[in-house]
C-alpha cells in the first residue's frame, strides 16, 4: 500500500511501486486532467508537480511521490482561478487542448521562479512542452499576462 498526497489530500493506492505516476493520478484516483503524449518524457502532456518542481509523470515512478506533495492541474487552484487558467481563456489559447495542462503547470513553475519574464525566458522554460496545434504564440502572451496578473494581485 503506498500513500500519496495528491492536491492537499492522502490517497492510499495499492500499486506497484515502479507504476508510473501518471497511470496513478488517472487510472486509480480518477484526476484525468494531466495527459498522457508519449510516454518517453518528450512531449510535457504529463506534467505535474512534485514538491513545487515541474515533473513528467508518465516518467516519474508513483515510489518518488511517497512522503512528497503532488499537484496536479486539477489541484492548481481552488476554483480555477489561477492567473494562467484565467490568462489562457482570455487569451483563447486552447485549440484541441491536449496538452494544455501540462502546458500550464510548466507555466506556472516558471512564474513561481520568475515574476516578470521575458519572451525569451519563456520560450525557453517551455521548450520541452509540444503543442502539436501551434498555439505557442498564444501560449507567450498568455503566461505574460498572467505574469502581469501576479504582479497586479501582489499590490
Amino acid at each position: 500500500m503506498i500513500t500519496l498526497n495528491i492536491n492537499k489530500k492522502n490517497y492510499n493506492i495499492d500499486v506497484d511501486p515502479n507504476t508510473p505516476l501518471l497511470w496513478v493520478l488517472r487510472e486509480h484516483i480518477n484526476l484525468v486532467g494531466t495527459k498522457f503524449g508519449c510516454g518517453v518524457a518528450q512531449c510535457g502532456a504529463c506534467v505535474v508537480h512534485l514538491n513545487g518542481e515541474a515533473v513528467r509523470s508518465c516518467v516519474t515512478k508513483v515510489s518518488r511521490a511517497v512522503g512528497q506533495k503532488v499537484v496536479t492541474i486539477e489541484g492548481l487552484s481552488e476554483n480555477e482561478n489561477h492567473p494562467l487558467q484565467k490568462a489562457w481563456i482570455e487569451n483563447d489559447v486552447s485549440q484541441c487542448g491536449y496538452c494544455q495542462a501540462g502546458q500550464i503547470m510548466s507555466a506556472a513553475v516558471l512564474l513561481r521562479e520568475n515574476k516578470n519574464p521575458t519572451e525569451q525566458d519563456i520560450d525557453n522554460a517551455m521548450a520541452g512542452n509540444i503543442c502539436r496545434c501551434g498555439t505557442y504564440l498564444r501560449i507567450r502572451d498568455a503566461i505574460l499576462l498572467a505574469a502581469e496578473m501576479q504582479r497586479k494581485e501582489k499590490k
